[in-house]
């Protein structure tokens, strides 16, 4: 663990717990044929995020799959009307929507 300033930085999740989430995720999904994509994702990194510390203070998600969902329909959308061409950006979308939905508890 790297202090820097006095505090220190780490992650506390356990691999057990992360493959756990991951394969429920990835269940979800699969028997969703894709609709609950956005609930998995938001379960599994929201398991990451809170379970995460930096520089002393603990980072918690508090986005939602409903608010991610409505996203995730307005971006396929223009990626359909854009032929494909909008997609380029949607992991930056994707990024910019999970820092905006996690910040620090204390």
């Amino acid at each position: 663990m790297e202090m820097k300033n006095g505090r220190q930085s780490f992650f506390d999740g356990g691999l057990i717990s992360l493959i756990g989430w991951s394969i429920l995720g990835g269940v979800i999904t699969i028997i969703t044929f894709g609709i609950c994509y956005p609930w998995a994702l938001c379960m599994v990194y929201g398991w990451k995020i809170n379970h995460t510390v930096i520089e002393g203070r603990r980072m918690q998600f508090h986005g939602s799959a409903f608010s991610l969902f409505s996203h995730w329909i307005k971006w396929l959308l223009l990626t359909l009307i854009t032929l494909g061409i909008y997609g380029f950006w949607l992991s930056i979308k994707l990024e910019d929507w999970k820092a905006r939905n996690t910040s620090f508890v204390n």
